[in-house]
C-alpha cells in the first residue's frame, strides 16, 4: 500500500487498488487483464446493473435472508449507481470475459463500498450485494432490462415524433405534385404527400415491430444463476425479483418461461436487433430520398431545400449540405454492423451460457440509442423544416413524357412510346407532342393527362386501345 493505493483481497489473493476507487480486487484484475481499448460498458447497461442489485436487495429482504438495514443500505447505493453518479468507478472494458462476470462484480463491489460507507461496517460483494445472484444471470439480464428502458424511454418516442412530423408535413403538402422516380428516372406523377405518406408507413412499420419484440425482452434470466438450476436462489426468487423490477421501471418485467434458453442464448437480442436493422434501412432511405430531392440546388433535382444549418464547405464559400440526412445514414450503417456483430455473438452459446454477452450488449444498446437519437434529428431538423420549390416540380412535369402512360388504353404502349420519344428528342411537352400525333382534343389530352389527377390513380378512358 502506498498514499495512492489501498490493499484489497478477493479469493485469489491481495493487490493494490488505487485508493479513491469504489471498486475492490476484483475489478482491479480486470484492468490488468483486459486491454484498455477505451470501450467502456454503456452507461445505459450500468443503470441497468444499479436497478438490479436494487430489486435483488429488496426481494431478498422480503424472504428474510438480507437484514432490512442492509438490504436499505444497497438499494440506496444501487440507485445512486442507477443514476449514474458513479459512473467513473466502472472502468471495465467491453472486451472482457464473456460472461460480463467483471462487469457484475463491478457493481457488486461499487455498490458493497457505499453501503460500507453508509453503514459503518463491512458489505461483501458477493455474500450480499450479489445474494441469489450470478454474473449469468445477471448480465443477459442487464442486456434486457437496459434495451427495453432504452426502447420505451428513447426510441419509440423518437419514432412517434418522426412519425407526428412526417404527418404533419404531408397533411401540409397534399397539393404539390412532382415527378416520380423509378430506377432513378421519370415515372408517372406522386404528391409529396404521398411520398411522405410511404416514408410514415415504414415507421409505422418499425414501430410495430419493435413493439412486438417486448414480450420476449420482458422476460428475465435473473433466479436462473449459474447454470439455470437456480442454485442459491430460492425458487420464488426470479418472480419476486422480477416484480419489484417491475415496480420501480414501469415495465412489465418477469422471470423467464426457461431458464436454461435464457442463459445460454440470446435470441431475442437477435431478434431486437433484427428490428434495428430493418428501421436502420427504412431510415437511410428516407435520408438519401431526402438528400437527392435536396440535390442542386441548380444542378441537382431542386425539389427542396433542406434547413441550411452549417457552412458544407472548407474551400467553396456558399456551398450548405444535407449534413443531417448523411448523419442519419451513418448511424443506420453503423447498426446494419452491429446486427452482424451480435449475430455472430449470439451464435457463440456454448452449452449453459453465451460467451460474448458484454459484446453483445454494447452493439445492441448502441444501436438503439442511435436510431433513436437519428430518428428524432431526422424529423426536428430536417423533415419538419424543409421548403418545397413548387416551381422547379411544375416545370418538370410539365415536360414529363411518361405521363403518356395514361393514354395506353387509348392509343396503345407502342403508340405511346413514340409520343414519348418525339417529346424527348424535343425537348417539348408531352400534351403538344400528343395533339399532333393522335386524334384527341387538346381539352380530352388536358384532362386525361392532368398530373393531379394521375396521383390519384388516372382516369380510364372508354374504347379499345388504336
Amino acid at each position: 500500500m502506498t498514499a495512492t493505493t489501498r490493499v484489497e483481497r478477493d479469493s485469489m489473493g491481495v493487490l493494490d487498488v488505487p485508493a479513491s476507487a469504489l471498486w475492490g480486487a476484483q475489478t482491479q484484475r480486470a484492468l490488468q487483464n483486459f486491454p484498455a481499448t477505451g470501450l467502456r460498458m454503456p452507461r445505459s447497461f450500468i443503470r441497468a446493473l444499479g436497478l438490479i442489485k436494487h430489486a435483488a436487495a429488496t426481494a431478498n429482504a422480503e424472504f428474510g435472508d438480507l437484514p432490512r438495514d442492509l438490504s436499505a443500505a444497497i438499494q440506496a447505493a444501487a440507485l445512486d449507481v442507477a443514476a449514474g453518479r458513479y459512473d467513473e468507478h466502472f472502468p471495465v472494458d467491453v472486451f472482457q470475459t464473456g460472461s460480463g462476470t467483471s462487469s457484475n462484480m463491478n457493481a457488486n463491489e461499487v455498490i458493497a463500498a457505499l453501503a460500507a460507507r453508509e453503514l459503518s461496517r463491512p458489505v461483501h460483494p458477493n455474500d450480499h450485494v450479489n445474494m441469489s445472484q450470478s454474473s449469468n444471470d445477471v448480465v443477459p439480464t442487464a442486456i434486457h432490462v437496459a434495451a427495453a428502458l432504452l426502447l420505451h424511454e428513447i426510441l419509440l418516442p423518437a419514432l412517434e415524433r418522426l412519425r407526428a412530423v412526417l404527418g404533419q408535413r404531408a397533411a401540409e403538402l397534399g397539393g404539390a405534385v412532382k415527378t416520380g422516380r423509378t430506377h432513378l428516372m421519370d415515372a408517372m406523377p406522386v404528391t409529396l404527400a404521398q411520398e411522405l405518406g410511404g416514408w410514415q408507413a415504414q415507421i409505422d412499420g418499425a414501430t410495430a415491430r419493435l413493439t412486438s419484440v417486448t414480450p420476449r425482452l420482458y422476460q428475465l434470466a435473473q433466479g436462473g444463476t449459474a447454470v439455470g438450476t437456480g442454485i442459491n436462489a430460492r425458487p420464488q426468487f426470479g418472480a419476486a425479483f422480477a416484480r419489484c423490477l417491475a415496480a420501480i421501471t414501469g415495465l412489465e418485467f418477469r422471470a423467464s418461461d426457461n431458464y436454461f434458453e435464457a442463459l445460454s442464448s440470446q435470441d431475442t437480442a437477435v431478434e431486437l436487433s433484427g428490428q434495428l436493422k430493418v428501421l436502420s434501412v427504412s431510415l437511410m432511405k428516407i435520408s438519401n430520398d431526402l438528400r437527392w430531392m435536396n440535390s442542386g440546388p441548380l444542378a441537382g433535382l431542386g425539389e427542396l431545400s433542406l434547413p441550411a444549418l452549417q457552412p458544407g464547405s472548407s474551400i467553396m464559400p456558399g456551398k450548405v449540405n444535407p449534413v443531417v440526412p448523411e448523419a442519419v445514414a451513418m448511424m443506420a450503417a453503423q447498426v446494419m454492423g452491429n446486427d452482424a456483430t451480435i449475430t455472430v455473438a449470439a451464435a457463440s452459446g456454448n452449452f449453459q451460457l453465451n460467451v460474448m454477452l458484454p459484446l453483445i450488449a454494447y452493439n445492441l444498446l448502441q444501436s438503439v440509442e442511435l436510431l433513436g437519437i437519428g430518428s428524432r434529428n431526422l424529423a426536428d431538423h430536417a423533415v419538419a423544416g424543409f421548403t418545397v420549390n413548387r416551381a422547379r416540380m411544375a416545370e418538370a412535369l410539365s415536360r414529363n413524357p411518361i405521363l403518356v402512360t395514361a393514354l395506353n388504353p387509348i392509343i396503345g404502349y407502342e403508340r405511346g412510346a413514340a409520343i414519348a420519344r418525339k417529346a424527348y428528342a424535343e425537348g417539348r411537352p408531352i400534351l403538344d407532342v400528343a395533339a399532333e400525333m393522335t386524334d384527341l382534343s387538346v381539352d380530352e389530352l388536358r384532362r386525361l393527362l392532368d398530373p393531379r389527377t394521375l396521383t390519384e390513380g388516372g382516369i380510364r378512358a372508354s374504347g379499345p386501345a388504336a
